[in-house]
């Protein structure tokens, strides 16, 4: 490998990272988190990472645009996800926004006071440390981390400038999911002893983009998507069917895993496993794909409950969540993001009473009359909108960097449990995951 390609990417890293110091420094900060944002102020919002989950979250904003919000710039590296974001913010604000090849760009602009970010998994947390460097509040999507270095760091330049980010862990601000907390912290369901999510799909998930085929690299910048990774050749694929290569995703466990596992912290409030198993392989879908496309962690928690996450991507049978205490169990029926939540009442157990009476019981909303519920969460705004609602009154939103962090730290876990064959180990106290238990590794 030529030496010098090597020293170009690294000095890209150092010159982005001065670059928005220096946007800081004259004067960035102030115009963004210092100053609380009145009810008719207009929140300038940029973009950075505008493919196909990015138009999911700017089709988001501008649906919420009465509430004085404006996407003013947008950022990508490939020039047809740029020209077709900039459009689109055109077609739903009046006017065109500045658009940008290179972030730190859009980073140096005095008037933008907060940034979405939706690049790759693996460019996450390195991005988002940019964001923060440079003075602005993030919606960051999830998972924020795959690497737990990068983990810190990104918290850690949040946390130091006290700046609002949303991670993209929606879930956290849905109605049902906000009620099956509620119920769960009134004790109906008892002493909670394990937690069974299984989320399957049947199909080649995240293979079959049709942007492989449309990409020049002339159009993009290689060398910069690849950020620290070792260079290898344009490769298309990896572009756009990242979720498939282990060197930029984990797949399953970065982008469901997440999501799931990041619900069991927010509702049973124990933010960090005590250890993690896992296993999984290629046995559906032999595509060249590197991820797994069947998986399964087991995780302890600290509380004294096991979480066992699973998914498939050869069998789309029904997928629930199951949350098992010694009075009841909360069910959810569906996938990631049902409101089909129902609590299954235990009456007296077999040792006492053989005749063992089980009360369902959906959980509802007020207004909501229907049975199972109907609430769709795929286009719910709730996220969003407590993130441009903290934004204006300087207050942390429901999905904060520290919950991000937690859920990032899960994930690396579960994902160095399957690739390396061993059972991990969270130690709290110096932040690090060991290969065997904490008693051992203190002694």
């Amino acid at each position: 490998m030529d030496k010098s390609k090597k020293i170009d990417r690294r000095s890209f890293l150092n010159q982005a990272t001065s670059i928005v110091a220096g946007a800081s420094a004259l004067g960035s900060t102030a115009l963004s988190h210092s100053r609380i944002l009145g009810a008719n102020d207009r929140i300038s919002l940029g973009h950075i990472g505008v493919g196909r989950r990015g138009q999911g979250l700017a089709s988001l904003v501008a649906q919420l645009k009465a509430k004085n919000v404006e996407m003013t710039a947008v950022c990508d590296l490939w020039k047809v996800n740029r020209e077709a974001a900039a459009a689109r913010a055109e077609k739903a604000y009046g006017r065109a926004p500045r658009a940008f090849q290179y972030m730190e760009e859009l980073l140096a602009l005095k008037d933008v006071d907060a940034v979405l970010l939706s690049t790759a998994d693996f460019q996450h947390a390195t991005h988002l440390k940019l964001v923060a460097e440079a003075g602005k509040d993030c919606y960051c999507e999830k998972p924020m981390a795959n690497n737990l270095d990068e983990a810190k760091a990104a918290r850690d330049a949040v946390l130091k400038r006290n700046l609002v980010v949303q991670i993209g862990t929606q879930h956290r601000s849905e109605p049902y999911q906000i009620a099956a907390r509620d119920l769960i912290k009134t004790g109906a369901l008892g002493e909670v002893s394990k937690v069974e999510i299984v989320w399957n799909y049947h199909g080649p998930r995240w293979r079959g983009r049709p942007e492989v085929k449309q990409i020049r690299e002339q159009d993009t910048d290689w060398r910069r998507w690849l950020l620290a990774k070792p260079y290898r050749p344009f490769d298309p694929r990896m572009y756009f069917e990242f979720r498939l290569y282990k060197d930029f995703s984990s797949g399953i466990p970065d982008q469901w895993m997440s999501h799931g596992i990041d619900l069991v912290h927010y509702f049973l409030d124990d933010p960090f496993p005590r250890s993690v198993v896992a296993h999984g392989g290629i046995f559906a879908w032999k595509d060249g794909r590197e991820n797994p496309d069947t998986f399964q962690a087991l995780l302890e928690y600290p509380k004294g409950f096991l979480v066992s996450y699973s998914t498939s991507f050869g069998n789309d049978s029904d997928s629930f969540t199951r949350i098992m205490g010694k009075a009841a169990t909360l069910i959810n029926i569906g996938g990631e993001g049902s409101p089909r939540w129902k609590c299954v009442e235990e009456k007296g157990t077999h040792e006492d009473d053989p005749g063992v009476k089980r009360v369902e019981k959906y959980v509802t909303l007020p207004g909501d009359e229907t049975i199972p519920p109907t609430f769709i969460s795929d286009n719910d705004l709730s996220h969003m909108t407590n993130w441009f609602e903290c934004l204006r009154g300087r207050k942390q939103p429901n999905a904060t960097v520290l919950h991000g962090f937690a859920h990032s730290v899960a994930v690396i876990m579960a994902v160095r449990a399957y690739r390396e064959g061993k059972k991990f180990y969270w130690d709290s106290k110096t932040e690090s995951i060991l290969d065997r238990p904490l008693e051992k590794a203190v002694s």
